[in-house]
C-alpha cells in the first residue's frame, strides 16, 4: 500500500470515528424540542392542517402585549375576558392610561375610552394587589416576602374573582403527560372555553424564568400545541412539542408546581 494511499485511509477511518463519537456526545445533550416560530411557513402550514384551533381566532382577535415583565398573567387574564365577553354586554372602560390633557379639545362628555378589559383592570378584582404583583413585600402564613407576577393559583382566583369557572391542575410528578395531553386536545376542540399554561422557559429551551400565556391550537402531526407567547417582543408565538411544554410546567415555583388553568364562562 502506497504512503499517499495509507494516508487516505487514515483520514477516512478518522473521520468515521469522528463521527461516531459526535453522535455518541448528541445523545448525551437535552433533549429539548425544537420550537417552531408561528409566522414560518411551517407553522403557518400547522395552523391550516390542526383539527383543534377553535380558541385560535377569538384569542388572536383579542390578543395584545404584555406591558411589563410582571404583567404575562394579567395580559392573559385580560385576554381570555374580552375573547369570552359577548357581544353588547359591557365590559370596564379603564380610564387609567389618560392623562388630564387627552380632553382638552374633545367635546365635552366625549367617552375617550373604549369598553374591554386592561391588563391594569383586571388585577383590581384580585386578592393581589398591583403593588405586590410588583414585588412589595407581604405578610403570608406569618412570613414576610416578596413574591412578584403571578403563580398559578394565584391567577386561578383572579379568574374566578371575575366569574370564570377554573380547572386547576398543577404538573407534579404524579401528573401522566397523556392526561394533560387530553386535557389540551378537549378544550382547544371546544369553542366557548381556554386553556392558560404556565411554564418555566430555561425548561423549553428559551431564556427566562416563569411564564405565563394562553395556548392557541393543536396539530396532532407533530404532537404539538400553538403557545400565543404574550412578550412576543422577546419571543414570538410558538408550536411547542407537548412533551416540552410538560417539561416546562413540571417544575417548582414559589410554593408548588406549575400548571395549567382550564376555564370557561360561569
Amino acid at each position: 500500500m502506497s504512503l499517499l494511499v495509507r494516508v487516505a485511509s487514515a483520514l477516512l477511518l478518522a473521520g468515521a470515528l469522528h463521527g461516531v463519537a459526535l453522535a455518541r456526545d448528541e445523545t448525551l445533550l437535552p433533549q429539548v424540542q425544537t420550537l417552531v416560530p408561528f409566522a414560518s411557513e411551517e407553522g403557518l402550514d400547522r395552523l391550516a392542517r390542526a383539527s383543534a384551533k377553535s380558541d385560535f381566532a377569538p384569542l388572536a382577535n383579542q390578543f395584545e402585549a404584555q406591558a411589563t415583565i410582571a404583567f404575562c398573567g394579567p395580559t392573559t387574564a385580560a385576554i381570555v375576558l374580552n375573547a369570552l365577553t359577548p357581544p353588547g354586554l359591557e365590559a370596564p372602560r379603564d380610564r387609567s392610561r389618560l392623562q388630564p390633557a387627552d380632553a382638552l379639545y374633545l367635546p365635552k362628555g366625549l367617552e375617550l375610552t373604549v369598553p374591554r378589559h386592561t391588563q391594569e383592570s383586571v388585577i383590581a378584582r384580585g386578592k393581589k394587589t398591583r403593588a405586590q404583583v410588583f414585588g412589595e413585600p407581604a405578610t403570608v402564613d406569618g412570613r414576610v416576602s416578596r413574591d412578584g407576577g403571578y403563580q398559578l393559583r394565584q391567577l386561578a382566583e383572579l379568574l374566578e374573582a371575575h366569574r370564570l369557572v377554573t380547572r386547576l391542575v398543577i404538573v407534579d410528578a404524579q401528573t401522566a403527560e397523556a392526561d394533560i395531553r387530553q386535557d389540551l386536545i378537549d378544550n382547544l376542540n371546544r369553542a366557548g372555553d381556554f386553556v392558560i399554561v404556565n411554564y418555566q422557559r430555561e425548561a423549553v429551551g428559551q431564556a427566562g424564568g416563569g411564564h405565563i400565556s394562553p395556548l392557541g391550537a393543536y396539530d396532532a402531526a407533530t404532537d404539538s400545541v400553538l403557545v400565543l407567547d404574550v412578550n412576543p417582543s422577546r419571543y414570538p408565538w410558538v408550536w411547542m412539542p407537548i412533551s416540552t411544554l410538560v417539561r416546562g410546567m413540571r417544575t417548582r415555583d414559589v410554593v408548588e408546581n406549575r400548571g395549567y388553568i382550564l376555564l370557561r364562562p360561569r
